[in-house]
């Protein structure tokens, strides 16, 4: 604390309640941003960062990184830093390049330390949610008039994907189907009916997005683990044998009559039965490759990797006289461990398992902020087992808001709960 004595009007002013409420607003229109743009989450990623520095106190930040929630994610970046120093083989450009991944994960503290005091984090949440629910609508208009995406169209996206990909957007609305599952339970609890229909019927509308329009592989896999641990964490045993009985006879229905599932699985078998390394490219067999070529470099430095940067340059040494996906120089393994370990070996694959789990840990507990955590936390995880998704731009952003925001509630609340 500050002594109001000696406080200086510098020190006064990043004290205010106004300030902290535009800080928190920066952060709302980051969560606002992230299914649209990505240069719109870049530059409130630099803003808020600015904004922020002035609020942190030394006492705040270490008793953040003094937990595993808030310090292992900096302990990984800080592996990263000294991994550039082995990484002989590529130059400090590709280096540093490869650093880049990890950045973002320096963020969590911070949050965690902002939303630890304030009590505008239900703004990040809604912000997020009516985003998600504006694209939604946005995707379903390009459904019934596709003419209108004219000049903006991207190439090899659905109809239904305005922004960004079909990974992405499944992923997004993939978080608020299981937001608003819970929503939906607790305003049954309550009397709130029409609350609870009306959260169920958008969340069924997400449901069909995700199987028509957005049809991920990823997300066909990170469903059916949400909905077992929804289960588990809200319901009595009766009502949890009863639903998982009920995903059970949906999962076959949506796997026999809906056309995009059914030809999504259909092709996922045909490409891992036909995979040859040099054979033609399909999405199952590249990552097949990408996994096989991934433990090999592993294994030939499998304490602490090659070095931070070198994922590409040991695709590059693979390639030599190679042909068909065997030919294919990548800088993405598409899993994250993967990635992790090939440049910091099984010491950086610890680390990041040791930071999952702490927030696995963390969100354990009940509440709805534990909830929320829980589900961001889980996606990421399963989904990161077919691709390295904390690199990537949407994925990795999504997952240190979404954990950074509600573990500072779950802190905060811990803390109003002991006193």
């Amino acid at each position: 604390m500050i002594d109001p004595v000696h406080r200086t009007p510098a020190a006064t002013m990043f004290q205010t309640e106004r300030y902290a409420r535009f800080v928190d607003a920066i952060v709302v229109a980051l969560a606002v941003s992230l299914p649209w743009s990505t240069s719109a989450t870049g530059i409130l990623v630099a803003l808020w960062l600015i904004a922020i520095i002035p609020m942190l106190d030394v006492r705040a930040v270490r008793r953040t990184l003094a937990t595993p929630a808030g310090g292992i994610p900096v302990l990984l970046w800080v592996l990263a830093l000294i991994g550039m120093l082995w990484a002989f083989d590529v130059s400090w450009a590709e280096r540093w390049a490869g650093l880049k991944g990890f950045h973002k994960l320096l963020l969590i503290p911070l949050l965690i330390i902002q939303f630890r005091r304030s009590e505008r984090a239900a703004w990040v949440l809604n912000g997020y949610l009516s985003s998600c629910g504006v694209l939604l609508a946005v995707s379903l208009l390009l459904i019934v008039h596709p003419s209108l995406l004219g000049p903006w169209a991207r190439p090899g996206n659905a109809i239904g994907v305005p922004v960004k990909d079909y990974i992405a957007q499944s992923g997004e609305f993939t978080i608020c189907i299981f937001v608003l599952a819970a929503v939906a339970l607790k305003a049954e609890r309550v009397q709130r009916r029409w609350y609870a229909l009306t959260a169920v019927l958008l969340a069924l509308v997400f449901i069909a997005n995700v199987l028509y329009v957005a049809n991920s592989r990823t997300a066909l896999v990170v469903i059916p683990v949400l909905l077992l641990l929804f289960a588990c964490k809200h319901l009595r045993w009766r009502e949890m044998i009863l639903l998982l009985l009920a995903g059970v006879v949906a999962a076959v229905l949506i796997g026999l009559f809906v056309r995009p599932v059914k030809d999504n699985v259909s092709n996922l078998l045909n490409e891992v039965r036909q995979y040859q390394p040099t054979g033609d490219r399909t999405r199952a067999g590249e990552r097949l490759e990408f996994w096989k070529k991934s433990i090999g470099f592993i294994a030939d430095a499998p304490v602490v990797g090659h070095g931070t940067g070198s994922v590409r340059d040991q695709f590059r040494q693979s390639i030599t006289q190679e042909t068909g996906m065997a030919a294919l120089a990548s800088e993405n393994p598409h899993n994250q461990t993967c990635a992790v370990a090939i440049q910091l070996g099984l010491v950086g694959a610890v680390v990041l398992f040791a930071m999952w789990m702490a927030h696995l840990l963390l969100f354990r507990g009940g509440g709805f902020a534990a909830w929320i955590g829980l589900v961001i936390a889980t996606q990421n995880i399963v989904g990161s087992l077919f691709n390295s998704h904390l690199f990537d731009f949407t994925q990795g952003w999504t997952y240190v808001l979404g954990v950074g925001v509600t573990a500072g509630v779950v802190f905060r609340e811990r803390a109003f709960g002991a006193a």
